[in-house]
């Protein structure tokens, strides 16, 4: 039995397949932009509709070809907030043949916080922070060291926070202090612990450990558990912020489709580090794809099925 997932986010569209043992077969990412020019009109733009729905056509042949005829498919923050959100939802429906879910902000949150309690066992009874962040959103997941304590999704992502203040290329530095004071004041009346380590998913973080590691080839496993200080974090945004978007392209480890919002990203993370006093940054490859593939690999194995790993 194998389990396929999707996960339509506002930057990148995900399609994971995993055998009965919770092994990866197919991890594939590709760019969508479906959070392109959201913040201001309110609305998935046409470009970005056509380019998510061709990346669909292709993730229904790879299914076909790996025998998964219907598979989890989930949509996050740009669906659920554009005014034709619903429109492009029925018609990616159509194409994979499954039905899209469009999660809320908080089961996101709760999908990252199953993927990173179930990648890091070791880390039961250690109270962290897990902090996704996506193109249009970020989720803040507080654990206590063996619970969900509290879980959050904030309007900030680093799509929508590139066109809406890092306009200049490279930006200039008033547009990166007014980056990070948006950043600062959605964090802030967050109930958030501080001193604990924060585990960080998704493609911006993943990316920190890829550029940190000088990786040529993106290797899942390299990045996942590798441990960035908080100086480094800083280092590396500066660099960004200092670079023009035809720079960062030519950076190891960063992926051109990420070069113009990678920074705002960063940004998030840097600041989140410095409300939380973190005094660690972990990153992890397994985001809310593998919180569902996790959950059906359970409840195959509760039903008699293939058991969970």
């Amino acid at each position: 039995m194998s389990i396929g997932v999707i996960d339509i986010g506002s930057n990148t569209l995900l399609l994971l397949i995993v055998d009965g043992a919770g092994r990866r077969v197919v991890d594939l990412c590709r760019f969508g932009r479906l959070g392109k020019g959201l913040d201001a009109t309110g609305r998935l733009a046409d470009d970005a509709i056509a380019r998510s729905l061709e990346i669909c056509k292709e993730y229904r042949r790879v299914l076909d070809e790996h025998g998964v005829a219907q598979p989890v498919v989930i949509a996050t923050q740009a669906t659920r907030e554009a005014a034709n959100g619903p429109e492009f939802a029925r018609v990616a429906e159509g194409i994979l043949r499954a039905p899209i879910e469009v999660i809320a902000g908080t089961r996101e949150a709760e999908l990252a916080y199953t993927a990173v309690a179930r990648t890091f066992p070791e880390l039961a009874g250690t109270p962290y922070v897990v902090i996704d962040v996506g193109g249009a959103s970020t989720e803040l997941i507080v654990g206590d060291g063996a619970r969900v304590a509290s879980a959050v999704s904030v309007p900030i992502g680093a799509v929508r926070l590139t066109e809406r203040h890092l306009r200049g290329d490279p930006p200039t530095p008033d547009e990166a202090r007014a980056l990070f004071a948006d950043i600062d004041a959605k964090l802030a009346p967050l109930a958030l612990p501080t001193s604990v380590p924060i585990i960080a998913t998704a493609g911006t973080a993943t990316t920190m450990a890829a550029i940190e590691l000088q990786l040529a080839t993106y290797d899942p496993d390299a990045v996942t558990g590798y441990q960035l200080a908080p100086n480094v974090v800083d280092r590396q945004l500066a660099h960004l912020l200092a670079a023009s978007v035809a720079e960062r392209k030519q950076i190891v480890g960063l992926e051109p489709q990420r070069a113009d919002v990678i920074a705002a990203g960063v940004a998030i993370f840097a600041r989140a580090i410095r409300r939380i006093v973190a005094p660690v940054l972990i990153t992890c490859d397994r985001g809310i794809r593998w919180g569902v593939a996790y959950e059906r690999l359970s409840t195959a194995g509760a039903a008699g099925g293939s058991p969970p790993t």
